[in-house]
């Protein structure tokens, strides 16, 4: 369908009622009709500048802009010949080709008021009641977003942006969180690996004890002591058995 209605974005060739002084005018027409959009646009401008009041100019240059891509541009053109004209044939021809543009940037409902106007100044041009079909049929498919579906789709953006930004937040704690486990982490295994090296160290080689004295020399002390102890106790039971003899039984 957009290959149709691009076939009958008809520009209703360029106007050449202009006065015969407008010299620049034959010459962007000209241009426009061997293709050279940007010297019939500089033309048309000069035209425009000259005289503007004339529809001519303003349609003309509209053309050459749309020819070159630049639709807005083009629709703000045929606006101001719509304003500037004088007659139902500029009129008709200035709304046919704004319907194009609008056509174009998809404002199907404005497409379907300028072609409608179009009509009201040439009832009978076929091309433009195809093309007000056709706008019709797509605005049908395609309906505006009435301003409650625009605030539903604003606050649907801001919410997402909202909870992207959350998540986020999220993100960024956890890994400051997990950055500063793995520091405890490394720090705990550091400590870790000096006791073990200390206790590493400590094996083998006796604990200092109070005074100075070993576990070990200690209780070589005491074994010591104890064995003098029993000596004297020894010795002292062996002079009791001698100031004491046994006394043998009567014999009856």
């Amino acid at each position: 369908m957009i290959k149709i209605i691009t076939c009958f974005m008809l520009f209703i060739s360029c106007v050449t009622n202009a006065q015969e002084k407008d010299k620049t005018l034959p010459k962007g027409n000209d241009a426009f009709a061997e293709k050279k959009y940007a010297d019939a646009e500089a033309d048309y401008r000069i035209s425009q500048s000259k005289y503007p009041k004339k529809a001519v100019a303003s349609y003309n240059l509209g053309n050459s802009i749309y020819r070159q891509k630049q639709v807005s541009e083009a629709k703000n053109q045929f606006a101001k010949a719509i304003k500037e004209a004088k007659t139902k044939t500029e009129k008709h021809r200035a709304f046919h080709n704004l319907g194009n543009c609008l056509f174009t940037e998809k404002e199907y409902g404005g497409a379907v008021e300028a072609y409608k106007n179009a009509l009201r100044s040439n009832p009978n041009d076929e091309e433009t009641r195809y093309n007000f079909a056709l706008a019709k049929e797509y605005l049908k498919n395609n309906p505006p977003k009435s301003e409650d579906d625009k605030n539903k789709n604003k606050d649907k953006n801001k919410d997402e942006k909202e909870k992207e930004k959350k998540d986020q937040n999220k993100d960024n704690k956890d890994n400051k969180d997990k950055d500063k486990d793995k520091n405890e982490d490394k720090k705990d295994g550091k400590n870790d690996k000096d006791n073990k090296d200390n206790k590493e160290n400590n094996q083998g080689k006796p604990k200092p004890q109070p005074g100075g004295i070993s576990k070990e020399r200690l209780q070589n002390l005491l074994d010591a002591v104890q064995n003098e102890e029993k000596k004297v106790q020894d010795k002292v039971n062996k002079e009791k058995v001698r100031a004491n003899p046994n006394k043998p039984e009567k014999d009856w």
